[in-house]
């Protein structure tokens, strides 16, 4: 008897054991999906992972219920690379496989309820029960979700459960695929009619019938049907519009055996023919290009330093098209959906065809075609994506390029495994053998530490490209501003003069803020009363475009109150100022203007980032109101002047990277102006012109940034010098989470010492009704951190092992942003 190891898409730490029927044996492969039953009656994808002949000791194990391919979905480096990822983050390999495969290619049974026929009420039922049963059609079943949906109820299997006992109602369990090719409904002439003679045939029979006759003749058109060699399909909807006929005299021809309808598979994907080739490269571009393959004959990984504008995309055009001429594939990461939006059309142009799209606005369906595609090897060399781009099925990648190495949006947060994208990325290029490329104008302090002893090499492009200068950065002190009463709202004289200049000489302007939503709260002026969530412990967020106060952690929105809930004074106060406040303000300043908003709310449909790019690069949008979506490389030929609105809450945000962040966000957004045609100016507001942040970015002076983080950090011992791992509690009772934390920072100090910071309570200390605290472990950057994940793991599960806190979740964080 054959067995298979198979891992469920479940938050699970464990692999299980199923037998392989005989009829499966000889075509079940590592790789593979199969459907197995997991739990009473539920059903599952789950992927083979290894092939033995060892049943298991504790129980008989089931039988795979079917193979869903006659191919692995998976090629081998994949699942070596999952249980890297799982190892190295401490997540299961369930929520790897979660996280990796799209979700049309996981099925799982759904329950559906029905009526049974037979039962009738000997009593009175409970009102809530009644109302469930009344929700249920007489004679077909409802899935679960759509019950919950109609019902409004919270939780409905605890009524379900009490009606099956009542043997009121009945489940099933249904499985269903969720990927479905896409098809176009095609016409072809019966083969009775394929030779001359019944073709002139048929042409007399159809002379009483000259709807049909014409749509015959325009059919014999369309698909070249008398040139045996040049035959070409006809769709339906093409056959239909071309002649000008109804659908009643198609559907006479397909009742007289005429015509035949197939339906044939097409690709959702849009696919583009290249149409040039790349540029020539500067004299500095050609240098650095020249000392980064150089360098990867010593380094495996190399960071390109380069500033902003000095045409590192072009260098990496050069660099893909010779790993794609070695018949190598290349992955080209970006941290935002926006990015892979501009970047894409400029690939398009050289790669056509061969460059392949993958990020979360595509469908399910888009997204398994995409992995098909790499998967059957079916023309994709060329992959741009963001952060899941990595675990698409590559045959033999030869370059990985993470381009804007240092975002923090690489950086998986919520749910497991909270994987780092460009660390990732990188040891899946080793598993390949293939080169990394890390590409940025302000690197991470972690990523130009390794260069500076010698773990990866570096090459530095210093100039911008034909010779444009670094824009020019004027600091303007919002406290002297507002005491001479040299502003208006949130603007200051200078910002507002500056833009007056660039639209009268046609040219764009980026205003950051990088916060959403009209106000970040609302306050009673009378009692200071301030509107929260009521799931989470954190004030709620003004949106005036809809009249709302959304909660940017949980969704909860409610409506703006007319008047204090607590003391019944009129109309609440706006405090502070989001994206949205400020395109009023701005079109209050300057009504002609054509303004537009880039932010999570504006940008939420799948083409709302090409709409927008495409309007600002043909001039449709004079001023461009965004948040920190503006400052990732995106490439806008006309805009010269950029207005940072408050550098301070970037400056004073209680992380130990908040003043790296603060310098890579200013330099970012600020390279967004003079790109093309002449040097570009920046205003930057702030109450705090003096702060060494503010002066080292005046000066475009990283190194300076880069030596005093590097003093600061060893000091306190943070990263690059220590290793962290952040561990969060939470549980819906305040005191079993802190008895959790207390009990879990006393078996941690046994094992680490001081090393072992906290628990503490976070600035946010409630999301979703959970109670969090957190605990911070810093090791030396020289120790095993493989010995310390799996030292952690056994204390984690020692502290689950205990009854009160059994239902606390612990998830731990290595690498924390």
């Amino acid at each position: 008897m054959r067995y298979v190891d198979i891992v469920l898409p479940l938050p699970l730490k464990r692999t299980f054991t199923y037998a392989v029927p005989e009829a499966m044996e000889q075509e079940v492969r590592i790789g593979m999906r199969v459907v197995v039953q997991f739990g009473a009656k539920k059903m599952y994808t789950g992927i083979v992972v290894l092939l033995h002949s060892h049943a298991p000791d504790k129980y008989q194990p089931r039988e795979i219920v079917c193979l869903l391919d006659p191919y692995p979905i998976l090629r081998r480096p994949q699942l070596k690379f999952w249980e890297w990822i799982s190892s190295y983050y401490m997540a299961a390999q369930g929520e790897v496989y979660n996280a990796a495969v799209p979700a049309g290619l996981k099925l799982e049974s759904e329950t559906e309820v029905f009526l049974n026929p037979d039962f009738t009420p000997g009593e009175v039922l409970p009102e809530r029960e009644q109302a469930l049963l009344n929700l249920l059609p007489p004679k077909a079943s409802m899935k679960i979700d759509e019950l919950l949906k109609r019902s409004g109820f919270p939780n409905i299997m605890p009524l379900i459960k009490r009606l099956q006992e009542r043997d009121a109602v009945r489940t099933n369990e249904l499985v269903e695929a969720k990927y479905k090719l896409k098809t176009l409904a095609c016409i072809q002439l019966a083969p009775d009619y394929s030779s001359d003679e019944a073709l002139a045939l048929l042409f007399d029979t159809l002379k009483r019938a000259p709807r049909q006759l014409e749509l015959l003749m325009r059919y014999i058109e369309l698909s070249n049907h008398l040139k045996a060699a040049a035959r070409k399909e006809v769709t339906r909807q093409e056959l239909l519009a071309k002649s000008g006929t109804s659908t009643a005299a198609l559907t006479g021809l397909l009742e007289k055996g005429v015509f035949t309808v197939y339906n044939k598979a097409i690709s959702r994907l849009e696919t583009v023919a290249a149409t040039g080739s790349h540029k020539a490269l500067s004299e500095v571009q050609s240098k650095a290009l020249r000392e980064i393959y150089a360098q990867f004959l010593q380094h495996s990984i190399v960071l390109l330093h380069g500033v902003t504008s000095s045409g590192k995309t072009e260098l990496y055009i050069h660099l893909i098209e010779k790993v794609l001429a070695e018949g190598k594939q290349v992955l080209y990461l970006v941290p935002e959906i926006a990015l892979t939006t501009q970047l894409t059309s400029r690939l398009r142009k050289v790669f056509g065809e061969r460059l392949g799209v993958y990020h979360s606005r595509f469908s399910d369906n888009e997204r398994v075609e995409i992995w098909n595609n790499v998967l059957h090897d079916k023309g994709y060399d060329l992959i741009i994506g963001v952060r899941s781009s990595v675990f698409l099925p590559f045959r033999q990648l030869g370059l990985v390029i993470v381009d804007e190495e240092h975002e923090p949006g690489y950086k998986q947060q919520d749910p497991a495994p909270r994987y780092h994208a460009r660390n990732a990325a990188i040891m899946l290029a080793s598993m390949h053998g293939a080169k990394t490329l890390l590409g940025t104008a302000t690197p991470a302090v972690e990523t130009y530490f390794n260069t500076q002893i010698g773990k990866y090499g570096l090459v530095e492009l210093n100039e911008r490209h034909e010779d444009i200068q670094l824009p020019e950065i004027e600091v303007v002190d919002m406290k002297e501003a507002y005491r001479k009463k040299q502003r208006e709202g949130y603007f200051s004289d200078i910002l507002l003069d500056e833009i007056r200049k660039s639209l009268v000489l046609k040219e764009q302007v980026i205003l950051f803020q990088n916060r959403r939503g009209y106000a970040p709260y609302l306050e009673c002026k009378a009692c200071s009363y301030v509107p929260k969530c009521k799931n989470c412990d954190v004030s709620l967020t003004q949106h005036a475009l809809f009249n709302t106060l959304n909660c940017h952690y949980c969704g909860y929105t409610e409506p703006i109150p007319t008047a204090c809930p607590v003391c019944n004074t009129p109309n609440l106060t706006s405090r502070g100022f989001g994206t949205e406040r400020i395109e009023d303000e701005v079109r209050q300043f300057f009504p002609d203007a054509r303004v537009q908003r880039m932010d999570l709310d504006t940008t939420r449909s799948k083409k709302s980032y090409q709409r927008m790019i495409d309007d600002i690069e043909t001039g449709k949008i004079d001023i461009l109101i965004g948040t920190q979506m503006v400052t990732k490389g995106l490439d806008f030929d006309n805009v010269n002047l950029v207005g940072i609105l408050n550098a301070d809450n970037m400056l004073n945000f209680p992380d130990f990277r908040a003043h790296e962040r603060a310098f890579q966000m200013i330099a970012q957004v600020s390279g967004r102006a003079g790109r093309k045609h002449r040097r570009g100016k920046v205003i930057l507001q702030t109450h705090s012109p003096e702060h060494p942040v503010i002066s080292q970015v005046l000066h475009h002076n990283y190194k300076a940034m880069f030596e005093t983080q590097c003093a600061e950090r060893q000091q306190f011992k943070y990263p690059p010098f220590y290793r962290m791992i952040q561990i969060t509690l939470k549980h819906k009772d305040s005191g079993v989470v802190s008895r959790a934390s207390e009990l879990l920072v006393n078996e941690l100090r046994k094992q680490f010492g001081d090393r072992v910071a906290g628990p503490v309570v976070p600035a946010v200390s409630r999301i979703q009704n959970l109670y969090l605290r957190l605990i911070v472990l810093k090791i030396e950057a020289g120790a095993s951190t493989a010995r310390v994940r799996e030292m952690l793991g056994i204390i984690i599960q020692y502290l689950l092992s205990f009854p009160e806190f059994k239902s606390v979740r612990v998830s731990p964080d290595v690498d924390p942003e």
